[in-house]
C-alpha cells in the first residue's frame, strides 16, 4: 500500500474524522475498561497488524514518556532512520497520535487515510463492544503495518499491562520512565500497584530502560524483571545524565558522552533525555552516533510541555514584555517539575509569576499547586471548555488557597488572562494542570478552523 501524505494542510480540521469518531466512542458504554481481550479479538479479525510492524520501542510510566519519545524520534530520524510514533492524549488534532516517518520527524497521519483506517476497524469491530482507546489504537497498528518504517515508537496510555498497546508481543526494548502516584481510580492506591501495572510491560528476555524511581517502585519493577528474565539498565547503577557547565554528560558502561543541552526547557529535561539516551545506546542501531543522539536533542518538539506561546490568539491579551507559557502537567509529580523549571526562569529573568489553572476531576490540585507556593504570585482557577467532568473554577481557587497562594477565578481565558497580565508590569503567565486544557487553547491561539466535507 503507498504511503499517503503524512498530513493534512495546518490550520484545518476534516469535520468527517469526527464523525467516525463519535460513533467510536457509543460502541462502549465506559471510555477506560483496561484489558486485552477486545483489542486481541479485534486485531485478529484485522489480521493481527501489530505482528507486521517495525520493531518496537515500548514507553510507559508516569511522566515524562511523551519527552522521552520525542528525544528518541528526533536522534533516530538525524541519523536516517524512518520512525513511526504512536501517543495519547491528543492535543489539537485526533490524527496527531497516529505520526508516520517522514523526513525529520514523524508527522500526523493524513485525515482521509485515518478516516478510511478508523471506518475499517469499525467494520471489522462488528459493533462488539470495545473502548475507543482499543479500536483506535486497532487503527495505529493497521497504519505502521501498512507503512514501512525501521521502528515504531509506542506510548502506552494509561498503566502498562492491560493497556492496548502491550499487545505487541516482542519489542525492539522496553522503556519505563519515573513512576509516581495518578489514576489511582484505574491503577492502584499504593505507588507499588501502580508500578506493577507500569511494569507490565517487561517482557521475556527483551532489555527495558528504567528511569530514576523511588526505592518501593524499583523494587516492584525489579521483581517482575527478575521472575521473566528481563535484563534491566537503571537510572543511577547502569547509568546516569547531569548537566555541567551547560553541556549534558550521559554516563554508561560504554563511558561518558559530552552532548549538546536538550531543547525541551527544564532541568527534568536533562533526565528524560538520559533515558532516551541509555535506550539509543542499548539499541545500537548501525547508522546511529553521538552526532545524531546531539542533533535529536537540539531538535526534539513536544507541544505544551513548558512551550513559550508566541505570537497568536492567545498572547495578544497578555502582550508586551510578558511571557506566556503553556504546559499539561496534572499530577504532583509534574508540579514539582514545572514549578522547578518556572524556579529557574525567576533566577535568570525575575518576574511576578501568575498560574491560569484547569484540571479534571479525580486529580489533586493542592498536590499539584503545593511546589508553588513561595513562587508564584497568583492562581486563576478557570474551567476546562467541553470537559463536563473539569474541576469548577472555585474548586481551583480553594485549592490554591489551601497551600498559601493568592487565589482569583475567571469566567473564562481570556478572563483569566486579563486577571494574571494586570495592568503595568511585565509578568510571567503560566497555563497549566490539563493536557485537555493545552489542546483547546492551542487549538485558539493557531486558529485552527473546520476543513467544509
Amino acid at each position: 500500500m503507498t504511503q499517503q501524505a503524512p498530513s493534512e494542510a495546518p490550520g484545518y480540521f476534516d469535520a468527517r474524522t469526527d464523525a467516525v469518531l463519535e460513533r467510536l466512542t457509543q460502541l462502549h458504554p465506559r471510555s477506560i475498561d483496561l484489558s486485552l481481550g477486545r483489542i486481541q479479538r479485534l486485531l485478529e479479525r484485522l489480521g493481527n497488524p501489530e505482528r507486521a510492524m517495525a520493531p518496537a520501542i515500548h514507553i510507559a510510566g508516569t511522566n515524562g514518556k511523551g519527552s522521552v519519545l520525542a528525544f528518541l524520534a528526533a536522534a533516530l530520524a538525524a541519523a536516517g532512520y524512518d520512525v513511526h510514533a504512536y501517543t495519547s492524549p491528543h492535543l489539537v488534532r485526533f490524527s496527531e497520535r497516529i505520526r508516520l516517518a517522514h523526513g525529520s520527524a514523524p508527522r500526523p497521519i493524513a485525515e482521509p487515510a485515518l478516516i478510511e483506517l478508523l471506518e475499517e476497524c469499525e467494520a471489522a469491530n462488528a459493533g462488539a463492544p470495545i473502548t475507543f482507546f482499543e479500536i483506535t489504537t486497532a487503527a495505529a497498528f493497521l497504519a505502521f503495518a501498512r507503512h514501512r518504517s525501521d521502528f515504531v515508537l509506542l506510548e502506552t496510555g494509561l498503566g502498562g499491562r492491560l493497556d492496548a498497546t502491550n499487545v505487541v508481543e516482542r519489542p525492539a526494548i522496553d522503556v519505563v520512565t519515573p513512576v509516581s502516584i495518578d489514576h489511582q481510580s484505574f491503577l492502584g492506591e499504593s505507588l507499588a500497584a501502580i508500578a506493577g501495572e507500569k511494569a507490565g510491560i517487561l517482557k521475556p528476555g527483551i532489555r527495558a530502560v528504567i528511569g530514576e524511581q523511588s526505592e518501593e517502585a524499583m523494587a516492584v519493577i525489579e521483581r517482575r524483571a527478575e521472575r521473566i528474565a528481563a535484563p534491566l539498565l537503571r537510572w543511577g547503577s547502569d547509568f546516569e545524565a547531569f548537566e555541567q557547565h551547560g553541556r549534558l554528560v550521559f554516563q554508561d558502561a560504554q563511558g561518558l558522552v559530552d552532548l549538546p543541552p536538550p531543547r525541551l526547557f527544564g532541568r527534568h529535561q536533562v533526565a528524560n533525555a538520559g533515558i532516551a539516551i541509555a535506550t539509543l545506546r542499548a539499541l545500537a542501531p548501525a547508522r546511529l552516533d553521538e552526532e545524531h543522539i546531539a542533533a535529536g536533542l537540539e531538535t526534539a518538539e513536544w507541544p505544551a510541555r513548558l512551550e513559550r506561546l508566541g505570537p497568536g490568539r492567545l498572547y495578544e491579551t497578555v502582550g508586551g514584555e510578558s511571557e506566556l507559557w503553556l504546559d499539561g502537567g496534572h499530577n504532583a509529580a509534574a508540579g514539582v517539575v514545572v514549578a522547578a523549571a518556572m524556579g529557574e526562569l525567576e533566577e535568570r529573568v525575575p518576574r511576578p509569576l501568575r498560574l491560569i489553572v484547569g484540571m479534571m476531576q479525580g486529580k489533586d490540585a493542592r498536590q499539584f499547586l503545593a511546589p508553588f507556593a513561595g513562587l508564584a504570585d497568583q492562581v486563576v482557577g478557570i474551567e476546562i471548555p467541553g470537559q463536563p467532568n473539569c474541576q469548577t473554577a472555585e474548586e481551583i481557587a480553594r485549592a490554591a488557597a489551601a497551600v498559601g497562594l493568592g487565589a482569583a477565578v475567571a469566567s473564562g481565558i481570556d478572563d483569566a488572562l486579563m486577571i494574571a497580565a494586570g495592568e503595568h508590569e511585565p509578568v510571567r503567565v503560566l497555563i497549566t494542570g490539563s493536557l485537555y486544557l493545552a489542546g483547546h487553547l492551542l487549538k485558539l491561539h493557531r486558529g485552527f478552523a473546520i476543513k467544509p466535507t
